[in-house]
């Protein structure tokens, strides 16, 4: 009798355990098929109110609308994107924690802070560019070059004898006239501030005539006159400035531009990130997004995760190599 009891408890457990790994089976192909079934969030490593945080706004009352689910914004500012970062690498692979974040806080942070502790290439999943941003490079109207052959000849032949102005060491306002005098083989001198808005109002004033500003941060600048444009450093030339040059057209092979996409955490299921990818398109195919980006100064970006992956993966390495040549370092 003792021995039929263990029989029957033994086979107990294994029903018991086969219907609790059925359950999980079931309840992670609910995940997958009927994905989503709750609200999700989307965390940002950056203030609200700022550009990446606008962008997921914008994006999030879209896909809400699609994805039958409400999306909420947890914003997670801090040391350039680390302290986002870092609290996206404790959220689950589930789909329900989604990441929105600029190319500056995913590929260049890592290189800049020695406390960093994530790496953009493998803790999280590409899942969608959004929108791109070209930076431009604008001048005081005192300033002698009056175009852009004229400043690239300037610069050129008075190595270090120019200032330009930055939000801070790091930064792509730091970084992107890094890359271009490295290009053409001469330097200027690097006047960092903190943040955008002290670094535009001494441009402004005649203090530091060079600024590598984005499109969206001094466009009303230049439309009044208190900014001179000079070059963009996109691969085209930008619709809302046509008379203004791409950089690339002078200097071969340079272009950068500021990038915000969507990302999940490692490992999330395939057909999660199909879905949130076909969904995100769509989101940004709608004519009032991409009205709202170009209020921005933003176009729409639509890359997909495998094109996303392989756009990062450059940009990593390139970012690398100018942040250790400008010698920026933080703990």
């Amino acid at each position: 009798m003792l021995v039929a009891n263990k029989s029957l408890s033994k086979v107990a457990c294994a029903v018991i355990a086969l219907a609790g790994l059925c359950s999980v089976f079931s309840a992670n192909a609910d995940t997958v098929t009927d994905y989503p079934v709750r609200p999700i969030t989307i965390m940002t490593p950056t203030a609200a109110g700022g550009g990446t945080d606008i962008v997921a706004r914008i994006v999030s009352d879209k896909l809400a609308a699609l994805l039958g689910q409400p999306i909420v914004i947890n914003n997670k500012p801090g040391a350039g994107g680390v302290i986002g970062n870092q609290a996206m690498l404790r959220e689950k692979n589930d789909g329900y924690s989604l990441f929105v974040t600029a190319n500056s806080n995913q590929l260049i942070t890592p290189w800049v802070f020695r406390n960093a502790n994530f790496d953009p290439l493998k803790d999280f999943e590409p899942v969608t560019g959004l929108g791109t941003v070209p930076y431009v490079l604008a001048v005081h109207p005192d300033f002698p070059a009056k175009n852009l052959d004229e400043f690239l000849t300037l610069i050129k032949e008075n190595p270090g004898q120019f200032q330009y102005a930055s939000a801070g060491p790091g930064t792509l306002n730091h970084l992107i006239p890094e890359m271009l005098t490295h290009a053409i083989g001469t330097e200027m001198e690097h006047i960092p501030y903190r943040g955008v808005a002290p670094a535009m109002a001494d441009v402004l004033g005649g203090r530091v005539p060079v600024v590598f500003g984005s499109l969206s941060s001094v466009l009303e600048n230049i439309r009044s006159g208190k900014l001179r444009a000079l070059g963009v450093s996109s691969a085209t030339r930008t619709d809302v400035l046509p008379d203004t040059p791409a950089i690339i057209e002078k200097v071969p092979g340079f272009q950068s531009e500021m990038w915000v996409a969507l990302y999940a955490p490692a490992g999330t299921p395939k057909s999660i990130i199909d879905k949130l990818h076909s969904s995100a398109q769509r989101a940004l195919d709608d004519p009032g997004t991409q009205k709202l980006f170009k209020g921005l100064g933003m176009s729409v970006m639509k890359k997909g995760p495998a094109e996303l992956a392989k756009l990062q993966e450059a940009e990593y390495q390139q970012w690398k190599e100018t942040v250790a040549r400008a010698g920026v370092r933080a703990e």
